[in-house]
């Protein structure tokens, strides 16, 4: 029986998954300039030439994870800027990077795949990228923790040096 196109693509989205946790690890534990396309098809347990059918460089494959984080965080700042819950929504997050790091999964990955991105980039628009978005991170949980002490729920204190 011949397969489906939904088939096809789920195929396709496990192939690329694989990839990108291959060389996620790989940057973060080799670092980027250390990682070759072999490695990352090796740890991916797939050929070099299948993992060139869905990133043509290994530049491109770093960038679209780097923008993959970037993206993560700006949907973490969007969560701080509209929660009524300042108290919970800190413990929700607080637990979260304590699980993901305490498994050594993505959230510690990805965090230091941007910083590994913001020392070697040679664009000034992705330094800036990535600076703005370290800023409103820091800014949306200032604003959190003052929305959380003026609750009533969090400890008083200078909020922007508590975010840090």
């Amino acid at each position: 029986m011949p397969r489906t196109p939904e088939q096809y693509e789920a195929m396709r989205l496990a192939t690329r998954t694989k990839i990108q946790t291959a060389a996620m690890r790989l940057f973060v534990r080799q670092g980027y300039g250390s990682t070759n396309v072999q490695h990352i098809a090796d740890q991916a347990g797939i050929s070099t030439g299948l993992l060139y059918r869905h990133y043509k460089t290994k530049d491109q494959l770093f960038e679209e994870l780097v923008q993959f984080a970037m993206t993560g965080l700006e949907t973490l700042i969007g969560k701080f800027q509209i929660s009524d819950e300042p108290a919970e929504e800190l413990a929700r997050f607080a637990n979260e990077v304590y699980l993901d790091l305490s498994s050594g999964d993505d959230l510690g990955h990805l965090l230091l795949l941007m910083s590994q991105s913001f020392f070697s980039t040679e664009t000034d628009g992705r330094k800036a990228a990535l600076k703005q978005i370290n800023t409103d991170l820091l800014q949306a949980t200032a604003a959190l923790i003052v929305q959380g002490q003026r609750q009533g729920k969090l400890r008083e204190g200078n909020a922007y040096e508590m975010a840090q």
